[in-house]
């Protein structure tokens, strides 16, 4: 199910949007990371905030009406779990070609790109935040490392649209 909070809806500025299974504990990051985010509330610019559970192409509309786009998902990094790093732009996209077909999700990210870029409404600048899970499996939250992983994911996602700000 997609749920929103949103200050921004007719034409977004800014979608932040939460992808992963939260029956899969930490594959659901980037959804407990928006729902994060959304409490918190402070972001600097207009956001609005997406749930994406595990994608489907019903994310094309939001997604093409976005001016920047923010992807907040679990990451095989080859780090330890809780580690968070942000791929922007053109970094976003060899990063999603390198992991192609190693999608838990239900559509990738990068086939949802290319329908979007396949109609011209491709966000301007795109990112993801991605988090080291330490595990996917059948949970009902976040292990500690991710849980704690919280604030930074919130904190590199601030300074991520201050800087696409300026």
């Amino acid at each position: 199910m997609i749920a929103t909070a949103s200050r921004n809806p007719p034409h977004l500025s800014t979608l932040v949007l939460g992808i992963g299974n939260t029956l899969l504990g930490d594959e659901g990051i980037g959804v407990h990371a928006v729902r994060y985010l959304a409490r918190h509330d402070a972001l600097p610019e207009p956001v609005t905030y997406l749930d994406g559970g595990t994608l489907s192409f019903t994310l094309a509309g939001p997604l093409g009406e976005a001016r920047h786009l923010v992807v907040i998902d679990a990451a095989e990094l080859g780090a330890v779990p809780g580690t968070v790093a942000v791929f922007e732009d053109a970094e976003f996209e060899r990063y999603l070609r390198r992991t192609r077909g190693r999608s838990v999700h239900e559509v990738s990210l990068l086939d949802l790109l290319s329908v979007a870029s396949l109609t011209d409404a491709l966000p301007q600048r795109l990112a993801l935040v991605g988090v080291q899970p330490q595990g996917v499996d059948w949970a009902d939250g976040l292990s500690v490392p991710l849980t704690e992983a919280l604030p930074e994911i919130a904190r590199q996602t601030r300074a991520l649209l201050a800087r696409w700000a300026a």
